[in-house]
């Protein structure tokens, strides 16, 4: 093989092994591995406490059911808002916040960050941590990546803003039409275990249409079971304080 050949062929591997680089984080975005090899991604804490979380919000259509419901059974949560559902509310931010939520980022655009480069990441995440801030008077400290999936540059840009990234070891797939309030409590409390995350969603702007409706008809069911089970719920500042 000539000298041009050989550079011919060794040239394309330079932006391959450069964008393999970038996306290798996204290895987190499988549940199993993330939650065997990588606890403090994964939202692992307390051995005796769940963490109780939820994604896409506010919404003021659904947010406030949500708020009702969390009250009546004492629990507090920590919800991942997204930056540009929050200007849309900001009296609902406010509500969250007062009525003792931890409220955390999810990015301002409910968009992959694996597709954006580097000063895209870490606009993103500086718009909504900012704006979040702002309603509440307090900076975020916590981040959840839309669909979950991490990159190099939001590893990078979370690191530069102080966020911490936190995933999930349990979901309830809450997001498909199909859904309903025992599919979402089975498909929880499957992977329930003390020291877990429970991922769900308060709004469905980025879900089926009325999908959340399924979510609020499994939360008495699931806060019942962790109960059963003897585990405390709440948010995730007191799942696990020397982890996260």
């Amino acid at each position: 093989m000539t000298a041009a050949r050989l550079l011919g062929t060794a040239l394309p591997a330079v932006p391959l092994l450069a964008a393999a680089a970038y996306a290798a984080p996204v290895l987190s975005t499988y549940g199993p591995l993330r939650n065997r090899v990588m606890p403090r991604l994964s939202g692992r804490g307390r051995p005796d406490h769940v963490a109780l979380t939820f994604d896409d919000g506010p919404d003021p259509l659904s947010t406030p059911l949500f708020l009702r419901l969390l009250d009546e059974r004492r629990v507090r949560a920590t919800f991942f808002l997204l930056g540009n559902q929050a200007v849309r509310a900001p009296g609902l931010v406010r509500e969250i916040a007062a009525a003792g939520h931890e409220i955390a980022v999810h990015g301002w655009l409910h968009r992959p960050l694996l597709l954006r480069g580097p000063r895209a990441t870490l606009d993103d995440l500086a718009r909504a941590r900012d704006t979040v801030g702002d309603l509440t008077g307090r900076a975020p400290r916590l981040f959840r990546p839309p669909y979950g999936v991490m990159s190099t540059a939001a590893h990078l840009a979370a690191r530069r803003l102080d966020l911490t990234p936190v995933l999930w070891t349990a979901w309830g797939e809450d997001w498909r039409a199909r859904a309903t309030p025992e599919s979402v409590h089975r498909t929880v409390t499957a992977d329930l275990r003390g020291g877990g995350t429970i991922l769900l969603h308060d709004s469905d702007c980025t879900s089926a249409p009325g999908s959340w409706r399924a979510t609020l008809g499994a939360v008495p069911r699931i806060l019942d079971t962790c109960a059963m089970r003897g585990l405390s719920v709440g948010p995730l500042r007191e799942h696990a304080v020397d982890q996260l």
